[in-house]
């Protein structure tokens, strides 16, 4: 098994005159930001461009964007971007890289096309789109696209299998193997299999749930749950939910007709995205059954379903706001949320925290922990395997997971028989060449966190979350020191302000001295520059503070000479 090493790796070379180049920027080490490029005859074809959702540790952050750089100065030579399903974490990111070109066109189905589509409108981008479909064939530049159903948690997803004069490629997006879904769309094993039988050079497929034994549970097996919920609530039923998650969504307004209650949407994303699914049909709803927000309200209780986002925490989404009692929807006594979505790992905190002020507020929680309200849209591994043994790929590069997801997906491929050596456990930016017939691991390139913050892209560093950490954990201490410029002693005594850092009449009392006998030794050392005398300040504060109280506050200092 051949497993990148992130520091031993550098540049790449230029890649051989007739080979394939796949470049994972982002999805490997992580669940979201999916992001690959395959570089061929000096084009380039993006599979996915996702955002990946901002976790404690990154306080005011949006979203999180692939890296663009290594592609960045050869915009001109990208022929497509192939979208596999509409979830945030494969297209969120399209909209950035089509400010800095445009005329890229997207190849997707009908329902991803529209979701991306309303988005980019938001950003006021009229797209380039070419609708496919299970089955279709379409020629972008050197690359030779096939598209594969698969199911997922979406509709419409689909798998793309790329050939090149170089080798094929079958990529799989995300997928399961639903035997009964919702809609009768199953994943294409015959064509798998076809595939198979003509020859998969690299297999790039889903690791999320590798790690899981058996098969991955049918959407079906869901249904008398929810039921249970519609019936037995006495008051009103919050379901939150992603808002693409049209599956899951179709099973509650389901449920919500059979008793009789009423449905509004809450939240931009949610009220687009469901209006979208209806118009093209991939969502069915009963005459009368959805109605408007403003409406319901004056609805009994027991009568009303409100389906909202904020499945996952996000503190500005809907049921964030319920549960912070900041929307106009206030949750009570005797109702019942519906967490109708999976925890993704980083998020786990803010959801856990946001389901103990609901319970504080007297609602009666559901969620995959104490019912049968959500099943993953991953393959498990025993999913993996049969797919493995199908396609019986010639190397394997798992994508889409934490570091020990794509290893658990790496061992099923090794189990199943494709040789160690073809067999690639990989990082954000690692290089991956085929060259007659096998995979190699080439270099590196630069794939790190690009923030979006506000309005700004990429201008928020690890350094700004640092600061923004510090602020959150320790405050603020400003000191204000008006110095003689001759002597640099005060000429009035060193004034300490606050803002969050808890202290008391003695805290900054040795902390005085301290500067003053560093003020003093910045004349000694003939430092006159009044930015390196402040920078004195702030390291003699800290030190000060953090060896005696073992505190760590932001310390920002403003020196005058008189």
């Amino acid at each position: 098994m051949q497993v990148a090493a992130r520091n031993k790796l550098s540049a790449p070379p230029r890649l051989a005159k007739n080979g394939l180049r796949i470049t994972p920027l982002g999805g490997l080490g992580e669940v979201g930001r999916n992001m690959t490029v395959f570089e061929h005859h000096g084009k380039l074809l993006i599979v996915d461009i996702g955002v990946l959702f901002p976790e404690d540790h990154q306080p005011g952050i949006d979203v999180i964007l692939p890296d663009f750089t290594s592609i960045r100065d050869r915009l001109d030579d990208i022929v497509g971007i192939v979208l596999t399903h509409g979830h945030e974490d494969h297209i969120g990111g399209v909209p950035y890289l089509l400010k800095e070109r445009a005329d890229i066109p997207l190849y997707g189905s009908e329902l991803t096309l529209a979701f991306i589509t309303a988005k980019l409108k938001e950003h006021r981008i009229t797209p380039k789109t070419m609708q496919v479909k299970a089955g279709d064939r379409q020629k972008a530049g050197p690359f030779d696209l096939e598209f594969v159903a698969v199911n997922h948690s979406i509709p419409d997803s689909l798998a793309v299998f790329i050939r090149t004069s170089a080798g094929s490629v079958l990529h799989t997006g995300d997928f399961k193997m639903d035997q009964f879904p919702l809609d009768g769309r199953i994943t294409d094993l015959r064509a798998f299999a076809r595939l198979g039988e003509e020859g998969v050079d690299v297999f790039l497929t889903d690791s999320t749930n590798a790690e899981v034994p058996g098969f991955t549970m049918s959407e079906r097996d869901l249904t008398p749950a929810i039921d249970k919920v519609f019936a037995t609530s006495p008051r009103r039923v919050i379901v939150s939910s992603f808002a693409s998650h049209v599956h899951r969504i179709q099973q509650v307004l389901d449920a919500a007709h059979a008793n009789g209650r009423k449905v509004a949407f809450v939240g931009r994303s949610m009220v687009r995205n469901m209006k979208i699914a209806r118009e093209l049909g991939y969502l069915s709803i009963p005459r009368g059954l959805v109605v408007d927000f403003r409406k319901i309200q004056s609805m009994p209780d027991h009568k009303i379903t409100l389906i909202c986002t904020g499945s996952q925490g996000e503190p500005m989404a809907a049921l964030a706001r319920m549960a912070n009692g900041d929307h106009q929807i206030q949750v009570g006594e005797g109702d019942t949320v519906l967490m109708a979505s999976s925890l993704i790992p980083g998020n786990e905190n803010a959801i856990y925290g946001i389901i103990n002020k609901l319970i504080d507020l007297g609602a009666n929680i559901v969620h995959k922990g104490n019912a049968k309200v959500h099943v993953s849209g991953h393959a498990s591994a025993g999913e993996l395997v049969y797919c493995y043994n199908i396609v019986g790929p010639k190397n394997v590069l798992p994508v889409h997971g934490e570091s020990k997801h794509l290893h658990a997906n790496a061992d099923l491929a090794r189990k199943t028989g494709v040789p160690e050596d073809r067999v690639v456990v990989g990082f954000d930016g690692v290089v991956v060449d085929l060259v007659d017939g096998k995979i190699k691991v080439v270099g590196k390139v630069d794939a790190g966190l690009v923030y979006v913050d506000g309005q700004t892209i990429g201008t928020a560093t690890e350094d700004t979350l640092a600061e923004r950490r510090m602020l959150s954990g320790g405050g603020v201490v400003t000191v204000v020191a008006l110095i003689d410029p001759k002597t640099h002693k005060p000429v009035e005594p060193v004034e300490f302000l606050t803002k969050g850092f808890v202290h008391d009449k003695k805290t900054f009392e040795g902390a005085s001295a301290q500067v003053e006998k560093a003020l003093a030794q910045s004349k000694t050392d003939k430092i006159d520059d009044i930015a390196e005398i402040e920078q004195i300040v702030v390291d003699t504060v800290s030190n000060h503070l953090r060896r005696t109280y073992r505190r760590e506050p932001a310390v920002m200092a403003v020196v005058i000479d008189s």
